[in-house]
């Protein structure tokens, strides 16, 4: 039985998104943990992990998502668990899942250290459970030089199975490997990965932006696949939002008041990707059967326009387990840039 624990150094490295490559293309049945939850949903009144539940969704899992984790709050594990019952718990919980896999995942926090005062941390994962510690270290050349350095002179994985690195949204990835991952083979830190950026998979979905604003669709739809590459705040005039450069876009997400029918009429007439209306204001009839005709979703917020579009940009580009696309295009990078058989062999 392989187990792979998947850690990264920063948050937003990409831990999820590798898994779900990796799961992809291992050609292995697979399992799925994230002991310490730190992405907490609430759905149909339970509570349960987005990774989880995303791994879950694309890799076919029959594990619900919401015993994928031990728990999602500090204090609550720490009243719950010491360190010898979250080993118990965990390898209970494991053992679970390995019955109808050939490899199971093991997600870290959002950080290396997340979770260590309830004995949840990575590396603690990786002693519980015996297995194997592969780390995404990711974000510009000098701080991922940082980390794969802290890594070799710091972390102390002598009395563990260290994997190694993947190191992921390399924008230069030729220069990359030319001049740095030789560095960091002089560290002797094992490298079975380097994998680019690619833009488009920073995207952000209808249907994935309706879910995190919470937002109803109450018109077109059929175009929650839609992708968006921009963002434009109607709170100005009609004239002077379209002599904005972003204005004439088409994959672009306007954001305005949903009595300002002026607005949403341009932004349906300039070919949209989604409108979010908001004050909780339903447009009239007529703009709903336009936006329904077009396939561009209308998105009901219940916040004013200023705070809906604070929450846009606060909005982290996360996979969407609907985004097939995507998830092909993360799956293909994986496939030709890491190397499966020495990820496989850790």
């Amino acid at each position: 039985m392989h187990r792979l624990i998947i850690a990264s150094m920063r948050a937003s490295a990409g831990k999820t998104s590798m898994i779900v490559g990796l799961g992809q293309r291992l050609g292995k049945r697979a399992g799925y943990l994230k002991p310490f939850g730190d992405r907490l949903l609430y759905r149909k009144k339970r509570l349960w992990d987005r990774d989880a539940a995303l791994v879950a969704s694309i890799l076919g899992l029959s594990e619900n998502p919401e015993d994928m984790s031990l728990g999602f709050d500090h204090s609550k594990l720490r009243f719950m668990y010491d360190a010898d019952s979250t080993k118990e718990k965990l390898n209970e919980v494991l053992s679970r899942v390995e019955q109808d896999a050939d490899l199971v995942f093991i997600e870290g926090g959002k950080h290396i250290g997340y979770g260590i005062s309830v004995h949840l941390d990575a590396l603690t994962l990786a002693r519980y459970t015996g297995g194997a510690l592969v780390i995404v270290v990711s974000g510009h050349e000098d701080a991922i030089l940082d980390d794969v350095t802290f890594i070799q002179a710091h972390l102390d994985v002598r009395d563990l199975h260290f994997g190694g690195i993947i190191i992921n949204k390399v924008h230069d990835l030729e220069d990359f490997r030319n001049t740095h991952v030789p560095l960091i083979a002089e560290l002797g830190i094992p490298v079975r990965g380097v994998v680019p950026y690619v833009e488009e998979l920073t995207y952000l979905s209808l249907g994935f932006l309706a879910d995190a604003l919470f937002a109803k669709v109450i018109a077109g739809e059929g175009g929650l696949d839609r992708v968006v590459k921009s963002i434009v705040v109607g709170a100005s005039s009609t004239d002077a939002a379209r002599r904005h450069p972003l204005f004439s876009k088409k994959e672009k997400l306007v954001v305005t008041s949903g009595d300002r029918s002026d607005m949403i009429l341009a932004a349906l007439e300039s070919g949209s990707a989604g409108i979010v209306v908001t004050n909780n204001i339903f447009p009239p009839p007529n703009i709903l059967s336009m936006a329904t005709d077009r396939n561009t979703p209308l998105l009901l917020a219940s916040a004013d326009t200023y705070e809906v579009a604070k929450q846009l940009d606060d909005i982290e580009a996360l996979l969407g387990r609907d985004e097939k696309n995507k998830i092909e295009r993360l799956a293909k990078l994986v496939e030709e840039h890491v190397d499966l058989k020495a990820v496989l062999s850790s």
